[in-house]
């Protein structure tokens, strides 16, 4: 019996020893255990920002906690980037971003590196632009729109969510391949855009489906061409860019990163939970009407898809002699 009693005595100073050296404030705690901020670079009421509110309605259901959405507008994005880029690699910050994000690394001097500075999460979905011009414009195709630009060199002004944003880029290199030239207006995202058209403005918006497609079809503007390789599901009669003009084609994308170093088992608990959702019965159905189609996949995905962007609009901003002066 002595002997146990020294064995039981030796086990509870070794259990003693460890509650001392790995105290129950260094244990590792669930998560998350607070509200989170999901960063949106754009105003509210464009496609990054209708995106990322299904998102955070989503995952706040999923986590049990807040996912709330904040809008940091500017410079094409890159504000609520770097916003993202410099916070704590804690789990409580994230951002969605649009191809946009690819655009920037081509036009401005980033004080981030946008491949080696993130941590990608995952692809949220993929979809296209959609040429829109106001009513009054005279022009009822996209033939008719480049007729009508040609014959009126710098005289039609369309509308971008920045310099140096994805908007931007797709009407310049529509310009470098239809030998047009329109004249650009920057704003701080495709709300603002869409506002200035609808107020008759500008003349001419490449905006993001999910947030044009709405007043196309209520007949407020008109939608003259989508961006993808091929039309699209929700405006079937709306013909692709590349049925008129050989070889174009602009990918519109979402995604979520978080800053660099964030802990893999929170990237892994991101990617799960967001791939869930797109899954859903009711959010494939929402996707599918505002033209977005669900991708999900690996973070090594969205990694890849971004590379590809840079480099393509590296190559655009050179042909066309792009400037986020204009």
């Amino acid at each position: 019996m002595l002997g146990l009693s020294r064995g039981v005595q030796g086990a509870l100073e070794v259990l003693a020893a460890l509650l001392i050296a790995y105290p129950a404030s260094a244990q590792p705690t669930a998560y998350p255990t607070k509200p989170i901020r999901l960063l949106v670079p754009f105003p509210p009421g464009g496609g990054t920002d209708l995106m990322a509110r299904v998102i955070a309605q989503k995952t706040s259901e999923a986590f049990g906690q807040s996912v709330i959405v904040d809008n940091r507008p500017g410079a094409g994005g890159t504000i609520g980037a770097e916003t993202a880029v410099r916070a704590t690699a804690d789990g409580y910050t994230l951002i969605m971003v649009s191809g946009s994000y690819g655009t920037n690394a081509a036009v401005y001097p980033l004080a981030y590196d946008p491949i080696r500075d993130i941590q990608p999460v995952i692809l949220v979905g993929e979809s296209a632009f959609i040429v829109v011009v106001h009513p009054q414009v005279p022009a009822r195709s996209l033939k008719e729109l480049i007729a009508l630009a040609k014959s009126r060199p710098g005289t039609l002004n369309y509308g971008s969510t920045g310099p140096g944003g994805i908007t931007h880029l797709a009407s310049e290199y529509f310009d470098l391949l239809a030998g047009t030239r329109m004249t650009h207006v920057p704003y701080k995202g495709t709300g603002p855009a869409l506002s200035a058209l609808l107020g008759n403005q500008i003349q001419v918006v490449f905006g993001a489906l999910p947030a044009a497609i709405g007043h196309v079809k209520a007949g407020r503007l008109r939608g003259l061409a989508v961006t993808a390789a091929k039309r699209v599901d929700v405006a079937p009669d709306v013909p692709a860019v590349g049925e008129v003009v050989p070889g174009y084609e602009v990918v519109l994308w979402y995604g979520v990163w978080g800053p660099k170093g964030l802990a893999k088992s929170i990237v892994t608990l991101w990617n799960r939970e967001i791939g869930k959702a797109l899954e859903s019965r009711d959010m494939k159905e929402r996707m599918a009407g505002e033209g977005l189609a669900p991708v999900g996949g690996a973070p090594e995905h969205f990694l890849k898809v971004i590379q590809r962007d840079v480099e393509k609009w590296r190559k655009v901003v050179k042909d066309a002699k792009v400037s986020v002066s204009g």
